[in-house]
Parts: structure tokens; C-alpha cells; sequence
């Protein structure tokens, strides 16, 4: 998947993965961090599907099992 440019300018950037993946620890849904073919940063997507899924998330699935 590739971030289109007007996508690009409208998604926060995170400077590192690191400081992406705490941002999405505390959002209420799952998010998940990816690097940017364009800015060359890191923005957060809800996408899921096939990809790896943070150790926050599972430990939080888990927990609610």
C-alpha cells in the first residue's frame, strides 16, 4: 500500500516507530504503525488485515479474552 501525497500532508508524523506505537497504545482501537514511501516518517493506519498486529495489541486481546 502507498501513501498518496494529500494523505501524506493530512496524517500526523511520528519521528520514529517507537513514538508512533505509543501513540497507538493509547488510542481506543487498534492502530498500527508504518513508514512512509514519501516523508520518509511514520504515520498510523487502522489496517490491520495481514499485517503484524503490535505486542500491545495482543497482550490486550489476551487480557480481555
Amino acid at each position: 500500500m502507498q501513501t498518496r501525497p494529500a494523505i501524506c500532508r493530512k496524517k500526523a508524523r511520528y519521528s520514529s516507530e517507537a513514538e508512533a506505537l505509543g501513540v497507538a497504545e493509547r488510542a481506543p482501537f487498534i492502530l498500527r504503525p508504518y513508514r512512509c514511501g514519501l516523508c520518509r516518517g511514520f504515520h498510523l493506519t487502522s489496517r490491520t488485515k495481514g499485517m503484524r498486529v503490535p505486542d500491545f495489541e495482543r497482550k490486550r486481546r489476551r487480557n480481555n479474552a
